[in-house]
């Protein structure tokens, strides 16, 4: 009797074990470019000391963005500037809060080997990889070569051109449902393109000009950070940042590129009153340099809308 226990355990055993291997074994499987940039882009192996993979500062649930003013980076280094999300950048020309990448391909290298970030090599990446029998068998698979630094950022920028979100109550609006969105989020719209223009930096399907502007966040004093102005030496573009996408917004605070506003009313409070919340701002955009006078309900109204650009698949993390 204790012999055939014996026996059972071991074929239970057994069984566990095969199952289980093989269930890792198809969940590691990758077919395609997009699917090994999610990978990736998940695996703190793209870190130095792999602690920190890129998920780390751009979190999934909150539109791929973080949710600090500034994120933490290997040896708790933080970075620069607030961590963006990273939804609906297919066809974006310009990447980073100062514009400085062209392309997602150019976006992705960037963090990874930051001394402040990720502070990995590329070099020491590509070794990573390649000794990884599992990233080596998988980049053959998908791009018929090792790995490498050109297939590497091509496949986290091929993820990345996957969180396109177009399924909010916005979008269900202008698509003919009346009542996809709320009476407050409806003023929230005409107020956005009438008596606030907003939409004149926030256009387009995406909400967003694909422009630099200074909307007075730079006084070279406490506010120092010259934005685009770094880039091309250019003094008269002192303070200017990427005009960023509205999509998501609700749920990618805090907000700016030093996540000066921890909230969608304080934001808009900004832009109602530019002076009245930072004194002396320089280069500010002109469309800035009188008061809207939004009353405070018709603020409200504004988040409302701003609220309603949210996919469905962030809407639980929208703050009430």
């Amino acid at each position: 009797m204790k012999k055939r226990n014996t026996v059972l355990i071991f074929i239970a055993f057994s069984f566990l074990l095969i199952t289980q291997f093989s269930f890792m074994a198809s969940s590691d499987q990758v077919q395609t470019k997009e699917q090994l940039g999610e990978k990736l882009f998940f695996d703190p192996i793209l870190s130095k000391d792999h602690t920190i993979s890129c998920s780390s500062c751009h979190k999934p649930e909150f539109g791929f963005a973080d949710t600090t003013a500034f994120s933490k980076g290997i040896d708790g280094h933080l970075t620069a500037r607030n961590s963006p999300g990273l939804t609906n950048l297919s066809g974006r020309p310009h990447f980073f809060w100062d514009g400085r990448a062209s392309s997602l391909e150019e976006q992705a290298l960037g963090p990874i080997t930051s001394p402040t970030e990720m502070g990995l090599p590329m070099e020491e990446l590509v070794k990573r990889l390649n000794d990884d029998k599992y990233y080596a068998d998988a980049f053959q698979k998908v791009f018929k070569a090792a790995p490498s630094k050109d297939n590497v950022v091509k496949a986290i920028a091929s993820f990345e051109r996957t969180l396109e979100t177009a399924n909010s109550p916005y979008d269900r609006y202008i698509n003919g449902d009346d009542n996809a969105m709320s009476a407050s989020a409806i003023r929230g719209r005409l107020l956005f393109i009438g008596k606030a223009n907003c939409n004149n930096c926030h256009s387009g399907e995406d909400f967003t000009a694909d422009r630099f502007k200074s909307i007075g966040l730079y006084n070279g004093k406490d506010l120092n950070d010259p934005g685009r102005a770094a880039i091309t030496k250019n003094d008269a573009e002192i303070g200017e940042f990427k005009i960023p996408s509205l999509r998501n917004v609700a749920v990618t605070a805090p907000y700016m590129h030093n996540g000066k506003f921890k909230t969608l009313h304080e934001v808009v409070t900004y832009y109602n009153n530019p002076e009245a919340v930072v004194k002396g701002g320089l280069n500010r955009d002109l469309a800035l340099s009188k008061p809207l006078n939004l009353t405070d309900g018709e603020i409200d109204d504004i988040v409302s809308f701003l609220k309603a650009l949210t996919d469905d698949r962030f809407a639980q993390k929208v703050s009430k």
